[in-house]
Parts: structure tokens; sequence; C-alpha cells
């Protein structure tokens, strides 16, 4: 377990760093624009579309990719209980309003409320979107390098916008650390999520006091560190990123087009 991993099912960042620094696969090699251009289309793939077939199939081949380039698919599953947990706490109740034919109904306070099969169908749809949105997201993280990830943000973003988000994924870092350090030191003397929260609630939401406290304390001590070093404002990632080749540009293009087709042709499109 790693210094961040605060939970099995919360993505670990050194993990996740790990692997995008030290991985030698074949989707490691494609160039980051290509990932990147592939993760804008994705997105807006499963926003203009609510077809299952069409997410199905596109979850499929993400997860396909994801296991082609050797990254960790039991850890994969077990991140999935967030983005799981926050589809059906909101989808839950959406579910129930949607009209089709009754699957399962029942009375509460006099009003009968009815699941159909489009608010069964609006739940998987929209679970096979988180799942896909999730999946391909770490997929990026995982074959880019940081030095690329930090340089393509220097080139996208404006200042400050692009020494903000850089700033804070680093610290993020420290931040994890921090509370999985604590946590550790909770459950050492007899503490733990559930039996805390319980039981010791006060000393519970004294260690995520004590995190925020700290969190400021280290941020100004990292950024006198970085005064001492230099640092006035800017922080510039000039590391050369390699380009597209011919081939990302047709993959690119393909999907583009893919994209085009499934929003003229197929049914089901164009959001909820």
């Amino acid at each position: 377990m790693s210094a961040t991993m605060i939970s099995q099912h919360i993505p670990d960042l050194d993990l996740i760093t790990s692997y995008a620094e030290r991985q030698d696969s074949f989707f490691s090699r494609v160039s980051p624009w290509t990932k990147l251009g592939g993760l804008v289309l994705v997105i807006l793939l499963i926003t203009v579309t609510r077809n299952l077939e069409i997410c199905s199939t596109l979850y499929v081949a993400i997860l396909a990719m994801y296991y082609l380039a050797g990254l960790p698919v039991k850890k994969l599953f077990a991140w999935y209980s967030l983005p799981v947990i926050f589809v059906l706490s909101l989808v839950g109740l959406l579910a129930w309003s949607e009209p089709g034919t009754p699957i399962f109904s029942c009375a509460v306070t006099g009003v009968t409320i009815a699941l159909t099969d489009n608010g069964v169908l609006l739940i998987f749809t929209l679970l096979l979107k988180a799942l896909i949105s999730v999946t391909y997201s770490l997929f990026f993280l995982m074959t880019t390098k940081y030095e690329h990830f930090a340089g393509m943000i220097s080139r996208i973003f404006p200042s400050p916008l692009d020494q903000i988000f850089l700033m804070a994924y680093r610290f993020l870092f420290l931040t994890l650390a921090m509370t999985g350090a604590m946590l550790k030191a909770v459950r050492s003397r007899g503490g733990g999520l559930v039996h805390s929260t319980r039981v010791q609630g006060r000393i519970f939401a004294e260690v995520f006091a004590l995190v925020f406290i700290r969190s400021f304390e280290r941020a100004e001590r990292v950024h006198k560190a970085m005064i001492a070093r230099g640092y006035r404002g800017t922080f510039g990632a000039g590391t050369a990123i390699p380009r597209p080749g011919l081939s990302g540009y047709g993959v690119l293009g393909a999907f583009s087009l893919a994209i085009a087709v499934i929003v003229w042709m197929v049914p089901n499109t164009g959001g909820w």
C-alpha cells in the first residue's frame, strides 16, 4: 500500500504515477495529443448518445485497451465503487419518474410510484457512461508521463490557470499522504471508518480538521521552498511532447467521422 492510498476503492495516485512513468507498452508510446483527442471525442460521444448498444460497445473497447496496456484490471474494478455510488445516488430517484412499461410499483404515503423499463435503461446507460469516462481517464493518466502531462497543461491553459492546475495536482499527493498517515494512526489505536463514525465521531472529525490545518501549513512551506529556489509565479514546462503521426491523425479522424454518423443515423441520440 502506497503512502497516498487511503482505501482500495479510491484511485491510488502513487500507483497511477508509477505506471505512467515506468510503463513501456504500445499505448505509452502513442502521442499524448492523440490520447487527449481521444478523451475529448469519447466525452463528446457519451454526451450526445443514449443508445445502450453504442455505450456498451465503447466501454468494451476502452476496457480492452486498458487491459492490453498492461494496467491493473482488478484495481480498476475496485476503483469503480465511487462512480457507481455517485450514479446510483443521482439517478436512483430520477429512474422512478421515467415513462414506460412498469416493471415494479409500490405505494408510498398514498402515492403510487413505478419503475419502468425506460427507468432501468436510464440507470444502465448513465452507469456505462460514467464507467467509460473513468476508464479512459485512468487509461490516459496511466499511459502518459507526468512531464508530458505537465507540458500539455502549460500549452492548453493560460496563466495563471496552468500554474494553479499543476500545483493543485502535485499538492494533492501531499494531502492524501497526510490523510493516509492519520487514518493509519486511528486504526492502530482501535479506530476505523465505520467504528469511528459511529462511536468516535468527534475523534474522526478532529482527524480531518487536523488534515485541513496541516495542509495549509504544508502549502505555505512548499511555497516558501519554491521561492527560495527561484520561483517567480511561473512554472514553465518546456518538455517536448511527441506529436501525432499519420496513424494518430487517422484514428482521430475516423473516430470523429464515426461520431458524426452515429449522431446522424443512429436512433436514441441527442441526450436525455
